[in-house]
């Protein structure tokens, strides 16, 4: 009786491991957010599933109807622009392995393909006065970068993760991939991109006393 007793405690033990990861050390809950043909690794490097453990938006995921979206280009430009998609991604590729660090304590790394910002900006002709890049999100939310950082770290704006086309939780159509910056200044679902005199401008986080430098320490 007691072998037996021992044995079903031992099938109990190896089902609840199961349930809770996979052969290689991934949580059951990690697994799940893979995404269909979501590639895993690149050049060696372990990458993490493009959904984050949990949303944590200002209104929740946004579901963009790509046949009506536009980016917007505003601000001090000489040369106003208003993009759809098709016209966006036909712009020059770029890959960056990157990871989003988020303030909550997680951190994700991802390969995101995406467009220069410098590539968008240069179609409206930014004003010399220019030196603030405020994002514009469809759901209200805002967040601002350096136009010199954007500039000089090749700073892109991404619409796909691993591979796969960048899921509405990760803020398709375009998330800003703020590298070496903290997640609140990765904009998500952005709309529009306004160039701003003002070097302190404040987003959604920053003016609720988030760090505007926001800098991976």
């Amino acid at each position: 009786m007691k072998r037996l007793m021992g044995l079903a405690l031992l099938l109990v033990s190896a089902l609840i491991f199961a349930s809770c990861s996979t052969s290689d050390g991934i949580s059951g809950a990690t697994e799940s957010r893979y995404q269909k043909l979501e590639i895993r690794e690149y050049k060696g490097m372990k990458l993490d599933p493009s959904i984050g453990p949990r949303d944590n938006s200002i209104k929740g995921v946004q579901n963009v109807d790509i046949r009506t979206y536009r980016l917007k280009v505003s601000g001090l430009v000489k040369n106003p622009a208003s993009l759809t998609y098709d016209e966006v991604i036909a712009l020059p590729p770029y890959e960056k392995l990157i990871t989003l660090y988020c303030v909550e304590g997680w951190d994700a790394t991802i390969l995101w393909k995406g467009v220069l910002l410098k590539d968008i900006i240069d179609k409206a002709s930014a004003d010399s006065s220019a030196v603030t890049v405020i994002f514009h999100s469809v759901d209200g939310y805002t967040t601002s970068l350096p136009l010199q950082y954007v500039m000089d770290r090749n700073i892109i704006i991404a619409y796909s993760s691993n591979g796969i086309t960048l899921p509405a939780q990760m803020g398709y159509p375009f998330i800003v991939v703020a590298e070496d910056k903290q997640g609140y200044k990765w904009a998500r679902w952005v709309n529009e991109i306004e160039l701003s005199d003002d070097p302190n401008y404040k987003g959604y986080w920053e003016s609720r006393g988030f760090s505007n430098d926001a800098d991976i320490k």
